[in-house]
């Protein structure tokens, strides 16, 4: 019984994460020159090293048990904001893609299309990677990766770049760093 009841209520959170992914948070849709100020920075290669599996298993055999959990802790909940950058901009760069969309020039059309296709597959990869991150923290054993996101990230990231560069070509470089 208790078993049923803790599996429904999973599937309760984990359908109200995907909706909300899908939906995303009534954000503006910045042209391209101005998502600089509507998106949140990501240090790819700190989140990486958060959640590698290598740096994890060096961690758990230099430490006692006890401060392996401890700091194990402190590093998920740093990588769930990382998690929650990424979810963020995901979900404007899904608006930008839409927007795109629209575009008469069918090449920024396409480009568009498939900005909103990659960045749909990423809100919700960071949504259930946020869960299992939220798992881990309660029980830091847990082998369980969540490192496909930053790769699914970074071609998002080069989704936007085909974008910018059909769109505003001088600030391609200025835009992918500030995502």
């Amino acid at each position: 019984m208790i078993t049923t009841s803790i599996i429904i209520a999973f599937v309760v959170v984990a359908a109200l994460v995907l909706v909300r992914a899908v939906l995303g948070h009534n954000l503006p849709v910045p042209s391209l020159q101005a998502l600089e100020g509507h998106t949140r920075p990501v240090d790819m290669a700190s989140f990486r090293n958060l959640i590698d599996p290598a740096e994890e298993d060096y961690l758990r055999q230099h430490l006692p048990a006890k401060q392996f959990h401890a700091v194990q802790r402190q590093r998920l909940r740093a990588a769930l904001e990382y998690m929650g950058r990424i979810a963020y901009n995901a979900a404007i760069l899904l608006r930008v893609g839409e927007a795109a969309r629209r575009n008469s020039n069918p090449e920024v059309a396409a480009a568009g299309g498939e900005l909103v296709s990659q960045a749909l597959h990423l809100c919700l990869n960071a949504r259930l990677a946020t869960l299992v991150l939220y798992v881990r923290i309660i029980l830091p054993g847990a082998r369980v990766s969540v490192g496909r996101v930053t790769d699914t990230y970074e071609s998002l990231i080069q989704g936007l770049l085909r974008l910018t560069r059909l769109q505003d070509p001088a600030c391609a470089t200025r835009i992918a760093a500030a995502v």
